[in-house]
């Protein structure tokens, strides 16, 4: 990742809340599955901090698809959509994920894709990516793989990321919040592993130890570690553990 000098780093916790937020940069647009089912897709534009400085270095398209069973049930492969389907909704999440993150020279941006799309592509998913890149965005674009990832080989993870090591291109392996999920991907390269918090108990002093176990795991697996919907009053804690990077939730009580 690249870092990118956004704001002046937050003084505290009440600094940090007032730093990440603001309203996000989003869109929508439709799509029709193969099925004929109306999909509704929103892509949201998030700061990513750096722990260390406290500034937001990047920016994440935060996805979201309104269909029965919701993007999770997609990923699983569930209800109506197929194959195709999905390629479809990461082609046109790749299409506006760009124009809604406008790299410039020196800047990064996530964008997530399915493990699906990636596993099936045999590259070129990647080679399209750098096409659309260097027509339109000069910075460096790295890909969040989601859904599929803990049933996947890691030598299949491995060989299907490879495709994105290069200057311009990364890998943001996105894994189930799990000790044994975490340390599977050990050896498989990549520019970043992300773990979603939503689900994982750190609020309380009792809790910590948990999730800083889980993070030092996913440390000791990738350089870069990016925790999302991480509590923003347990940002040094998480930098302490091991995490690098945040993408960090709302003030208000997280349900799951």
């Amino acid at each position: 990742m690249t870092d990118l000098e956004r704001a002046a780093p937050p003084a505290g916790t009440a600094s940090l809340h007032a730093a990440y937020a603001a309203a996000y940069e989003s869109l929508t647009f439709p799509l029709v599955t193969r099925a004929r089912h109306e999909l509704s897709i929103t892509l949201a534009a998030q700061p990513v901090f750096d722990l260390a400085t406290g500034v937001p270095m990047s920016r994440r398209i935060r996805r979201c698809v309104r269909h029965t069973g919701g993007e999770a049930a997609l990923a699983r492969g569930r209800g109506s959509l197929e194959p195709m389907d999905l390629k479809r909704i990461d082609l046109q999440t790749l299409k506006h994920g760009l124009d809604l993150l406008r790299l410039q020279p020196g800047d990064s941006g996530i964008v997530p894709a399915f493990w699906r799309t990636i596993a099936s592509s045999g590259g070129r998913f990647a080679i399209l990516c750098a096409e659309l890149q260097h027509g339109a965005a000069p910075g460096a674009l790295l890909i969040e793989v989601m859904g599929g990832l803990e049933q996947a080989p890691a030598e299949a993870i491995a060989d299907a990321v490879s495709h994105f090591e290069t200057a311009a291109l990364g890998a943001v392996l996105h894994v189930a919040p799990d000790l044994g999920a975490v340390r599977r991907l050990a050896g498989v390269r990549a520019r970043c592993l992300a773990l979603d918090f939503a689900g994982v108990a750190h609020e309380t002093a009792r809790d910590w130890p948990d999730a800083a176990e889980l993070i030092a795991e996913g440390r000791a697996v990738c350089d870069h570690l990016v925790l999302l919907n991480l509590r923003p009053e347990r940002a040094k804690d998480a930098r302490t553990a091991g995490a690098t990077h945040a993408v960090f939730a709302g003030l208000d009580p997280i349900r799951v």
